[in-house]
């Protein structure tokens, strides 16, 4: 097993450098010189009133230091990778807000042998010194289903001790008032986790492991084992059987959580879990708490409390009542706490109106006749060559974008279909392609659907009260003079406009008296598929194939073999 990647100075110095890093970049935050200790800036506001001091090994990010600030935390001692710190840095911070004029010190501690022993031991000699100095050690874990000795593990839940101890003490309350108000708190409220992937200390190897199709419950923030070990399940499932076990009365480390609570619910990324998944996990979250009959007064959902590059998420419950809300809601300068607008967290919110389609583009009545089915005729000739094609046009777009030219294509000829059989076709060309553009550009996806959606929304103007040939020059001109303006292609960069560029080169001969529309069709057609050929061997100018080497690119542009196979689609449909 190989050690992971990290981005680091150098392994030893990544907890110093990191702290470093945040303070840098905080006007609100200052280092205890000779410690890996972060202050408020402001130390002198903490005059008569409680300071608040917490940490634990690094890691954790935001965790601890991010929560310094007017509001929460008076300041962090942090340890080396997943490391308790020093007895003697706690020891400096005490004395630092103590110096500052505090009114007694909190030390809010997560359950852990190391953290316990380290800031108890400080407590004791800063006593020694006169200091007036208490402990809150906070476990939150509902992993395990038996006690265990050591008690339950400090989590995420830990973020909102600090929140409601912080706006207490920003309010002036006593240190005997603070810590009666969160050691209640911590009995309310409980966190689990689950993850799909171990971590990995920088310079070692990961903590565990964990198969491809395997996820697992109730581990702690430095790769311990959790409780059980499961197959990969749905996000809805896994986030069900998270919040049951959570609240489960035969689990001795259980939430007690019944219809009509109310609470705060934080959900947590444990570091390497996608922004787009722990949106879905809170979504699923929100529904399966409302299913219980539970209000979800607030809703935070970010990085609280992580563990490195562990790809996970973990949920924390807290039963709050209007006061415990208020201390919540409490401004707070800290950086990494989520300012946003507070307010409960519904799985079902009113929706905004669509707007009503203005008259001018309002659908126009359908007509029958000789032109009509030909336009049929051509649209299910064009759509099943590109249903023909979905294969071919993957392969080649696997060599320069993600392989979906083919599916993205094939998508746009089954939602033409569709479209066909549920209506009749728009009484003219110019409505026609406006009603396609509008299809393509909500069933085709990608930025083909949008440049066939630009080409037939501009290509319809030129149309509009004409019916002769040279119409059908300018209306490809028009088509291709809007996707470059707006897509930034020119021909030459190896795209569809290539194929098209050349078409409608030839296309300029409708202009012509006494011009032939199949004639001139077929003209085009050789021209766009002579262009696509020729693109195998372009330097791409534009596009996901841009940033890869043309020596790589053995193939023709995937866009423009569409485009080509388009226009002969259309001239055999036209010929019949």
């Amino acid at each position: 097993m190989e050690v992971p990647k990290k981005l680091v100075r150098s392994v030893a110095g990544c907890a110093e450098d990191a702290l470093a890093g945040l303070v840098a970049c905080s006007p609100g935050l200052r280092l205890l010189h000779g410690h890996r200790v972060a202050l408020r800036s402001d130390l002198d506001a903490l005059r008569g009133r409680v300071a608040l001091l917490s940490g634990g090994g690094s890691g954790h990010e935001p965790a601890h230091a991010g929560y310094v600030g007017k509001g929460m935390l008076s300041g962090v001692v942090a340890g080396a990778i997943f490391t308790s710190p020093a007895v003697g840095s706690i020891l400096a911070a005490i004395r630092a807000v103590t110096e500052a004029g505090a009114a007694g010190t909190l030390l809010i501690v997560k359950n852990y042998t190391g953290d316990r022993l380290n800031f108890g031991l400080a407590l004791e000699r800063a006593r020694a010194e006169g200091a007036d100095v208490r402990m809150v050690v906070v476990g939150d874990d509902c992993a395990f289903a038996s006690q265990k000795k050591a008690g339950r593990r400090g989590l995420c839940g830990t973020v909102l001790v600090h929140k409601v101890a912080g706006a207490m003490a920003e309010e002036g309350a006593s240190l005997d008032e603070i810590v009666t108000r969160v050691s209640a708190l911590t009995k309310a409220m409980g966190t689990l986790g689950l993850s799909l992937s171990p971590c990995s200390v920088p310079g070692s190897k990961p903590t565990f492991q964990l198969a491809n199709d395997e996820m697992e419950l109730g581990l702690g923030i430095h790769g311990e084992a959790g409780v059980r070990r499961m197959k990969v399940m749905p996000v809805d499932e896994a986030v069900e059987t998270m919040l049951a076990h959570m609240t489960d009365p035969s689990n001795a480390s259980h939430l007690p959580l019944s219809p009509g609570a109310s609470v705060v619910l934080v959900v947590n990324n444990l570091g390497g879990l996608s922004c787009l998944e722990l949106s879905i996990v809170a979504g699923v979250a929100v529904r399966v708490l409302e299913r219980r009959g539970v209000r979800i007064a607030r809703a935070l959902v970010g990085s609280f409390m992580t563990a490195l590059e562990m790809a996970g998420v973990s949920l924390t419950l807290l039963l709050v009542d209007e006061e415990l809300l208020r201390l919540i809601d409490a401004e707070t300068t800290a950086v990494a706490w989520p300012n946003v607008v507070t307010g409960p967290a519904v799985s079902q919110r009113p929706e905004v109106a669509a707007p009503k389609e203005r008259m001018g583009t309002a659908k126009q009545v359908p007509s029958k006749g000789p032109g009509m089915e030909r336009a049929q005729q051509v649209l299910a000739r064009v759509c099943s060559t590109l249903l023909g094609l979905q294969d071919k046009l993957n392969e080649l777009d696997r060599a320069a974008g993600d392989g979906d030219c083919g599916h993205t294509h094939a998508r746009a000829a089954r939602a033409i279909q569709e479209w066909m059989r549920a209506q009749p076709l728009p009484p003219s060309p110019a409505h026609l392609f406006s009603a396609l553009a509008d299809l393509l550009l909500d069933k085709m996806g990608g930025s083909s659907g949008v440049l066939y959606g630009l080409f037939l929304t501009a290509a319809a103007h030129p149309l509009h009260n004409r019916s002769d040939l040279a119409a059908w020059a300018d209306a490809v001109d028009a088509g291709i003079e809007a996707m470059q303006r707006y897509g930034g292609a020119a021909p030459g960069d190896r795209t569809m406009l290539d194929a098209l560029c050349a078409a409608a080169q030839a296309l300029s001969a409708l202009r012509s008296p006494g011009a032939n529309l199949l004639t001139v069709l077929a003209s085009a057609v050789e021209s766009a598929e002579a262009a696509a050929e020729s693109t195998r061997h372009m330097e791409a100018g534009a596009g996901r194939a841009s940033y890869i080497s043309s020596a790589q690119l053995l193939q023709p542009d995937p866009g423009a073999v569409a485009a080509a196979a388009v226009l002969r689609a259309v001239l055999e449909g036209l010929q019949g």
